[in-house]
């Protein structure tokens, strides 16, 4: 990667106990990061019994990013990435809070699903501690999950993200402060029930060295450093001698570690007993620890999407390849689609870097749908491309292209447009009108040159223009376009056909 001018980036992490913002200058291949700032939201204990955030923790949570927002407020848009993790996965009301977060930090803010989540920790880590040749074992103890990666380089072979973190393990156990033997054991215990299903094929797989990231395995590495049981990263004796360190201690109010901040007591005791968890199922004598986590995964990925190089653009190509769409139906399609785009993109105000690309990546996936039938394809399609790990992608990323996916033929159901968000619906309604002409051009599937064809848009007023006599010399292109004229109409929108 490189490129012409200095640019900054920023990535923003809404993490179950923490939100991070890191700030990077991007100059000639060279990434150097000009700020951090971190605060402990604790998140995931504002989940109440309905999985409602609580109204404080909304307050606290918005508050922390109407401060990350005001550092960021200069960056455009397109060079800024905030992505939620396990509890707004889980929230109920997290459409709302996500508006809010929104208009406090200045930006979107998407949600990743847990094996995404993990990538991206593998991402950071890998550019963080460098070494093309060695296997690892990432472990990332986040507040409301647990993610436990393979892999080589910067490429995880397996990938894991668990229901457990700092913030719920301490609450469901440590709850009222106390801290005993017998709870340490429960909670040793209900980890690895967590961790039984990937046991055997993680120690199978095997790795050359085991790396911890994020702030609960720092803390516990400093923690342990600080009492002298440990130089050289985190051994199983020494986190036994820490177990039984808080159980002797008795209450987390009464604890006072050397390298654990006061905010981070309450939900410490916690991450101990994941790690010890991980430690014992896994079959590990010794984990050294990172300072690269999820939101240096998603700078390094951000400015690799700036330049050329966007693992969404991979991750379609094999998903296409996977479920057998016809490659070269969907080359027709995408040549067809940016024709058509690119005639409208001012019109529309269409963005050709985001707009542009999901456009294109609808044409790749459009006939997926295929591989479980031929009737209603498109509604398997979108299910698809909503429930699959499509790396690389956020949940709202896969709402809209599973959207387009459903929305490319047939009936425009406005229903079909919950999964996108609601202010950015109509943009997306019109990449599916070009989505939609440009299958109607090329139902043919046919390599025949098609004649140059000229769009404009007035609104929600569509007008092709084709050459003199060309339609009435294909009667079959005619019809689908005036069966296509009548479905946009009722969905709001005019096709004029010259």
């Amino acid at each position: 990667m490189s490129g012409p001018a200095s640019e900054t980036f920023a990535a923003v992490d809404l993490g179950s106990n923490s939100f991070h913002m890191i700030v990077a200058n991007y100059s000639d291949g060279r990434v150097q990061i000009i700020d951090r700032i971190k605060d402990m939201v604790r998140l995931a204990s504002g989940l109440d019994g309905q999985r409602n955030l609580d109204p404080a923790t909304v307050e606290r949570a918005v508050q922390c990013l109407e401060r990350f927002g005001q550092r960021i407020r200069e960056i455009p848009r397109g060079n800024v990435r905030a992505v939620g993790t396990n509890t707004l996965r889980q929230a109920r009301n997290g459409t709302q809070f996500l508006a809010q977060a929104r208009g406090a930090l200045g930006h979107p803010i998407q949600i990743i699903a847990g094996r995404e989540e993990a990538r991206l920790i593998f991402l950071g880590v890998a550019h963080s501690v460098f070494n093309e040749k060695e296997r690892r074992l990432v472990v990332d103890i986040g507040g409301g999950s647990t993610e436990v990666i393979i892999g080589r380089g910067s490429q995880p072979s397996l990938m894991e993200s668990l229901y457990m973190g700092c913030v719920s393990m301490s609450d469901r156990f440590f709850g009222d402060g106390e801290i005993t033997g017998k709870r340490m054991r429960r909670a040793l215990l209900y980890a690895q029930q967590e961790l039984e299903g990937i046991q055997a094929t993680y120690v199978k797989a095997g790795w050359d060295a085991a790396i911890g990231a994020s702030g609960t395995i720092l803390a516990i590495n400093d923690s342990i450093r600080a009492r002298g049981w440990g130089g050289q990263g985190i051994t199983g004796e020494a986190l036994s001698r820490l177990r039984d360190l808080l159980v002797d201690t008795g209450r987390v109010d009464k604890l006072s570690l050397d390298g654990v901040s006061e905010r981070r007591l309450p939900v410490f005791v916690g991450g101990v007993a994941i790690l010890s968890a991980v430690f014992e199922a896994l079959r590990i004598d010794r984990m050294a620890v990172s300072d690269g986590a999820l939101r240096e995964g998603l700078l390094y990925e951000l400015i690799g999407r700036a330049y050329e190089r966007d693992i969404r653009d991979q991750s379609i190509s094999d998903m296409a390849q996977r479920y057998g769409a016809d490659p070269e139906q969907a080359r027709r399609v995408a040549d067809s689609a940016r024709t058509l785009f690119r005639q409208l993109q001012d019109s529309w105000q269409l963005d050709p870097r985001t707009d542009g690309k999901m456009l294109v990546w609808a044409t790749q996936v459009h006939e997926v749908g295929l591989a479980i039938a031929h009737a209603q394809h498109h509604y398997h399609g979108a299910y698809l491309l909503t429930h699959a790990d499509i790396a690389g992608f956020s949940r709202q990323e896969q709402g809209v292209l599973a959207a387009m996916v459903r929305l490319h033929r047939r009936k425009i159901v406005a229903e079909e447009m919950q999964s996108v968000a609601e202010d950015e619906r109509p943009r997306i309604l019109r990449l599916c009108v070009l989505l939609r002409l440009a299958v109607v051009l090329c139902r043919g599937r046919s390599d025949a040159k098609l004649p140059r064809v000229r769009i404009a848009a007035r609104g929600q007023e569509v007008e092709l223009t084709f050459p003199e006599k060309w339609l009435a010399d294909n009667p079959l292109t005619l019809a689908d376009l005036e069966g296509e004229r009548d479905m946009l109409s009722a969905a709001g929108f005019t096709l004029l056909l010259n």
